[in-house]
């Protein structure tokens, strides 16, 4: 069985240790809202773990572009298309987000 050649892989242990800190940032905002904690510091603490994810995502953004791409525009043709267009895709969501 062929294992995946994506670009983060080099990097994956510190993207799931990152992925866990934000995990457990999430659970405290439940636990916040359980609470009944004052809004502003929910909200505060809403802003922190969404820019944490958006960390993240761009991270590995840039890593797909530095890999995938790199690497398809090497091969050329249709897969080149293909991973430009999957990359331009992603930019315009987190744009969006």
């Amino acid at each position: 069985m062929n294992t995946p050649d994506h670009g983060y892989m080099q990097n994956k242990a510190k993207y799931l240790t990152r992925l866990r800190l934000i995990e457990g940032q999430v659970r405290g905002l439940q636990r916040m809202v359980e609470e009944d904690q004052y809004c502003i510091d929910i909200l505060t603490q809403v802003s922190a773990t969404s820019k944490a994810l958006k960390s993240v995502s761009l991270k590995i953004l840039d890593e797909h572009l530095g890999h995938c791409v790199a690497n398809a525009a090497i091969t050329g043709g249709a897969v080149a298309e293909e991973k430009l267009e999957e990359a331009s895709d992603a930019i315009a969501r987190l744009v969006r987000s």
